[in-house]
C-alpha cells in the first residue's frame, strides 16, 4: 500500500509483520492466575462430562480464555472467533495440548457458548461441562483468604444490591419500579478491595432477599480458616431485617446498617435536633450533631429494642437533615460520630468496586437468555475482577496505577503491542522501545514472575 511520502523518501505498508498481538500484558493476568492456581481452582468446580480422549481444548484453558477475554476487554464470545488465533492470548493453552513449537489456536465461540450454556438437567449431549455456581461463589471467599499470610484482627463484609438492566424478557427479569426497568437484581458482598459474592437475583424480590443466608455461608468460611477474627457486617437501609440482625447477634458478628427515617425515629431523636437548630441559630453556619438511644419499632417486629445512631445535619436557612443507624456496637464501644463516620461511612467506596465490575469488567452484560448462563457470566466476570485487583495490589503498590480502576490498568498495562518470535527452544515477546509504561511493566513482572 502506497501513502503520502515523508519527504523525499516514499511511504508503503503491508501486512507482513508476523505474529503480532496488541494484548502482550495478558502474560501478567496469566502468571498472577498461575500463582493462585486459579484456572485449574475453577475448573474443578465443574462436572467435565466431555469424552477426554477427544477433547482438544482442557477446561482450564477455556476458562482463563473467557475471563481473560474479559479482562482484556473482550466480553462478547464472538470476540473469540479471531482472539483464537491471537499469539499472546494462544499461550493460556494448557501445556499438556500445546505443539513443542507453534502453540495452537484456543477455542471458538461455539465451544465457549457450550460452556456457558451448559446446565445439569439439560440433554447431556449439549450440555456437558456443567458447573457448580455455589462452589464457584464459594471460591471468591478462599482466595481471599489465601491472599493473607496471617489472619488479620477484624474485618469488614461490605453487602450491597444493584440493578443489572435486561436485554429482554429473559429469565427472572421483571420491571422494578425503583430502577424504572427491567433488570435483575444482583447481590454484592466485597471485603475491602476484595469481591466475596457476586450473586444474579430475579428483580421481583426485597433488596434483602437471602443476604442471610450468603452471609453465613461464608463467615462459617472464612470462621473455618480464621475462628478468632472479629466480623462486621455492613449495609445500607436496604440490610436492615431483623432476621439478618438477629442471626449477626446469635453469631458474635456486629453489624452497622442504615435506618429508614420515619416519624417515630424523628420524635426519639428530638433532643439531637434541638441541639444541632440551637447551634445553628447561634453560630449561623452548618452544623452536625450525632446522638444515640436505644428503639424498638412500633410494630414489635424486632426482638428487642437495638442501638440507634441519630445524625443531624441542620444549615442556615435549610431544613433539616436526619439519618439513622442500626447497630450491634455498644456505646463503651464507640461513640456515635466515631461510629458514622469512620465506620459507617467508608461504606460509600463498595459502589467503586461494583462499578469496577459492572463498568470496566462488564458484569452488567446478561444478554443470555438462560438465567443459570447469566449467573455464570457474571461469576466470570467476578473472577476478571480478581485477577485485575490482585495484580493492582500485589505488583502496583507506590506507583501511579495504585488506585487505578481496572480500564485505566487495561488501557496501561495490558494493551501492549509486540511481535511473538516462535522458535524451536523458546517463545520471545517483542515489545516496542516507545512503550511509556515500562517502569510499571518491570514492576509488575518482578512481582509475578516465577522463581
Amino acid at each position: 500500500m502506497r501513502f503520502t511520502d515523508f519527504g523525499s523518501r516514499t511511504v508503503f505498508a503491508a501486512f507482513d509483520g508476523g505474529e503480532i498481538t496488541s494484548d502482550a500484558g495478558i502474560l501478567l493476568l496469566r502468571d498472577r492466575a498461575k500463582q493462585i492456581g486459579l484456572f485449574n481452582r475453577m475448573a474443578a468446580c465443574f462436572a467435565d462430562h466431555r469424552d477426554q480422549k477427544r477433547v482438544r481444548h482442557q477446561l482450564p484453558t477455556l476458562l482463563a480464555q473467557r475471563v481473560c477475554g474479559i479482562a482484556m476487554g473482550y466480553e462478547d464470545i464472538n470476540d473469540h472467533d479471531s482472539l483464537r488465533n491471537d499469539p499472546a492470548i494462544k499461550l493460556l493453552a494448557s501445556p499438556a495440548k500445546v505443539s513443542p513449537v507453534i502453540p495452537v489456536p484456543l477455542a471458538g465461540k461455539s465451544t465457549l457458548n457450550r460452556l456457558e450454556q451448559s446446565r445439569e438437567a439439560g440433554n447431556p449431549r449439549y450440555h456437558q461441562m456443567v458447573p457448580n455456581l455455589k462452589k464457584l461463589s464459594n471460591l471468591f471467599t478462599d482466595i481471599f483468604l489465601d491472599s493473607h499470610d496471617a489472619p488479620p484482627k477484624e474485618i469488614t463484609l461490605d453487602i450491597d444490591a444493584t440493578d443489572i438492566k435486561a436485554h429482554g424478557h429473559q429469565e427472572n427479569s421483571f420491571f422494578h419500579g425503583y430502577y424504572e426497568e427491567r433488570c435483575f437484581l444482583p447481590l454484592y458482598i466485597f471485603c475491602g478491595h476484595h469481591l466475596l459474592l457476586a450473586q444474579l437475583r430475579p428483580s421481583n424480590i426485597d433488596g434483602a432477599r437471602g443476604s442471610r443466608n450468603v452471609i453465613r455461608r461464608i463467615i462459617r468460611i472464612i470462621r473455618n480458616r480464621w475462628p478468632r477474627v472479629k466480623i462486621l457486617v455492613r449495609g445500607d437501609s436496604g440490610f436492615a431485617r431483623e432476621n439478618l440482625m438477629r442471626w449477626c447477634e446469635n453469631n458474635t458478628v456486629d453489624y452497622v446498617f442504615g435506618l429508614p427515617r420515619n416519624d417515630y425515629l424523628l420524635k426519639k431523636a428530638q433532643k439531637v435536633r434541638g441541639k444541632a437548630a440551637m447551634t445553628m441559630i447561634k453560630t449561623n453556619e452548618p452544623v452536625r450533631a450525632f446522638g444515640d438511644f436505644y428503639h424498638m419499632t412500633k410494630s414489635k417486629s424486632w426482638t428487642w429494642p437495638r442501638r440507634v445512631i441519630a445524625k443531624v445535619e441542620h444549615k442556615p436557612g435549610r431544613s433539616q437533615q436526619c439519618r439513622f443507624l442500626v447497630t450491634s456496637l455498644g456505646r463503651q464501644a464507640v461513640s456515635p460520630k466515631g461510629l458514622y463516620e469512620d465506620i459507617y461511612c467508608p461504606r460509600g467506596d463498595m459502589e467503586n468496586r461494583i462499578k469496577d465490575c459492572q463498568l470496566d469488567l462488564f458484569g452488567d452484560r446478561m444478554s443470555a437468555h438462560d438465567y443459570r448462563a447469566n449467573q455464570l457470566r457474571l461469576i466470570l466476570a467476578g473472577f476478571a475482577y480478581v485477577l485485575i485487583d490482585s495484580i493492582r495490589r500485589e505488583t502496583l503498590q507506590n506507583t501511579p496505577l495504585a488506585k487505578a480502576v481496572p480500564n485505566t490498568i487495561r488501557l496501561k498495562l495490558l494493551k501492549v503491542a509486540a511481535r511473538v518470535i516462535n522458535s524451536v527452544r523458546r517463545i520471545k515477546i517483542s515489545m516496542p522501545n516507545a512503550y511509556p509504561y515500562k517502569d510499571l511493566f518491570f514492576k509488575a513482572h518482578a512481582a509475578l514472575a516465577p522463581p
